[in-house]
Order: C-alpha cells, then sequence, then structure tokens
C-alpha cells in the first residue's frame, strides 16, 4: 500500500512538473505569435501596407481609375474615361517580394522590391510591423521634343519608403510610410530632385469581411510646386479568392512618384477620382 502511494506521488509530481514545462513552451510560443491582417490587402488605398505574399505565392492585382467626378453628366461624372495599372508580385521568400508594373498613366513602367524587416506579435517587444518599399520608374512617353539630344536617364525616378504599422485591436490599424522620392530630371531649378512625404493610412474593420480605409501623404520641401496632397478614401470588400478595394481620391496616377508628388486633383473643387483596385493570388 505504502509503495503504491509513494508511485502515485512520483507520478503526480511528474505530472505536474511536464504541466508546468508546456505552459511555459505555451507561454514561449504565445510570445512569437504574430498579428495576421494588419490590413486586408498589399496596398492601404494607393500606397503601399505592409502586406505581402508568400513565399511562392504570386500577386496579381488591376486597378483602375476614371475621370473627375465633376466633370459632369456628359462624361458620365468621369466613368467615360479612365486609366489602369497592372502589376505582378512574386514572394521570392516569405519577407522579400519582388514586383513588375505597367501603368497607362505617362506610360510608366515599374520595378520594385518590397521586404519585411519586423512582424508585430501578441506578446513580446515586436509592437509594430516594419517594412521597405524601393521602386524604380520609367516613362515611356515620346520625347517632347525629339529633335533635341535626349537621354534615357531622364525618364527614370525612383521612390524609398519605411511602412510602419501597428494592429491596435482587431478592429483598427495604423501606418505611418516616411518616403523619399527621386526625379532624375526636374523641369526647372526651382524644383528640388529630392523631396519627402510622410503617409499616413488607417484601416477600421466593420465587419469580417469589409473595412473603411484611408489615406493621406504630406508632401515636403516642395515651396515652389503646385501640386496637393494626396487624400483616399475607400472601402476594402473580400470575397474569398479576390479583395476589392473601391475608393474616392484627388489622384490620377497609381504608382508612388505619381501619385505622391503629381497630384493635381482638390476636393473642395469636386476633381475626385473614382477607381478601384482587384487583387488575386495565385500559389
Amino acid at each position: 500500500m505504502s509503495k503504491t502511494l509513494l508511485l502515485g506521488l512520483i507520478l503526480f509530481s511528474s505530472t505536474l512538473s511536464a504541466q508546468d514545462d508546456l505552459l511555459s513552451l505555451l507561454g514561449d510560443q504565445q510570445e512569437n505569435q504574430q498579428v495576421q491582417s494588419t490590413f486586408k490587402a498589399t496596398k492601404v488605398l494607393n500606397g503601399q501596407s505592409v502586406e505581402m505574399p508568400s513565399k511562392g505565392a504570386l500577386l496579381f492585382i488591376i486597378e483602375h481609375r476614371f475621370g473627375t467626378i465633376n466633370s459632369g453628366a456628359y462624361e458620365l461624372w468621369g466613368l467615360d474615361q479612365a486609366s489602369m495599372r497592372m502589376s505582378f508580385d512574386y514572394g521570392l521568400t516569405d519577407g522579400f517580394v519582388f514586383g513588375v508594373a505597367r501603368s497607362s498613366f505617362q506610360k510608366t513602367y515599374e520595378a520594385s522590391v518590397k521586404t519585411r524587416v519586423l512582424r508585430q506579435r501578441k506578446v513580446g517587444r515586436a509592437k509594430v510591423s516594419l517594412g521597405t518599399y524601393h521602386a524604380a520608374f520609367i516613362n515611356s512617353l515620346r520625347w517632347a521634343n525629339p529633335e533635341r539630344e535626349n537621354f534615357f536617364r531622364s525618364r527614370v525616378s525612383y521612390v524609398h519608403q519605411v511602412l510602419i504599422a501597428r494592429k491596435f485591436n482587431q478592429a483598427f490599424s495604423l501606418q505611418l510610410t516616411p518616403t523619399l522620392v527621386h526625379r532624375n530630371l526636374v523641369q526647372s531649378n526651382t524644383m528640388n530632385n529630392n523631396y519627402f512625404a510622410m503617409g499616413l493610412g488607417a484601416r477600421y474593420k466593420i465587419s469580417n469581411r469589409v473595412s473603411l480605409n484611408g489615406e493621406y501623404f504630406y508632401q515636403l520641401n516642395r515651396p515652389f510646386e503646385d501640386f496637393t496632397n494626396s487624400l483616399s478614401l475607400g472601402f476594402d470588400i473580400e470575397t474569398g479568392g479576390h479583395v476589392f478595394q473601391l475608393h474616392l481620391t484627388n489622384s490620377q496616377g497609381m504608382f508612388e512618384r505619381a501619385f505622391i508628388g503629381e497630384t493635381l486633383g482638390k476636393w473642395s473643387e469636386g476633381a475626385i477620382y473614382f477607381g478601384f483596385n482587384i487583387s488575386r493570388v495565385f500559389q
């Protein structure tokens, strides 16, 4: 009887020890749990979000931008006019994506690299998600004056961004996007080849499949250029295999140099463009 009791106490203490080890292990796993779906798509609206396709996934995005709403009934409030952008982004690893794109706006070709530096975790020190985005743009419009000597490098511009995002709860996410834009060629000596902007993007989840998104880019060190800041509002709608993004924006261009640095529309004047993005992932 005493031997049986002693054996029971040993097994009981071993079970408690095993439970402690298991709870400790679960605690470590909880500290390593990554926050998912800070945003629903790889774009907030116009600009990049911290989200990116996983390793081996090919993301295809079609973007449309119609004319301004204030163009009137003759142009069907902008729907008779349209420009588009198509992009392919491939996940070489879970934290490195290479992309190519073509926009009808200024007949622009793009090549980009997007990286993930840090992902926010539910428990632990990683309070934010951190990424970078780097892209080169080539304007392929015909030369305005083909008779003079023109250089290919005059067509090229670049953008470099840091993506800093935090998901505060199940409903609300916020992102800051410090941005540097470089243009090889500017129109006058009063313009800066390099200029900076600060982007602010937000997402508020309305339901399991719908969210309200907003985005604003404030331009810095551009006192002699008559461009306005980009402001966009819209909805994300998830349908399973696709994500639809419907939005209103004062920016006609759909790539960074264009919508951050070349926006002319003003909300106060009704120069607002309706647009949408459709995202589809292929494994």
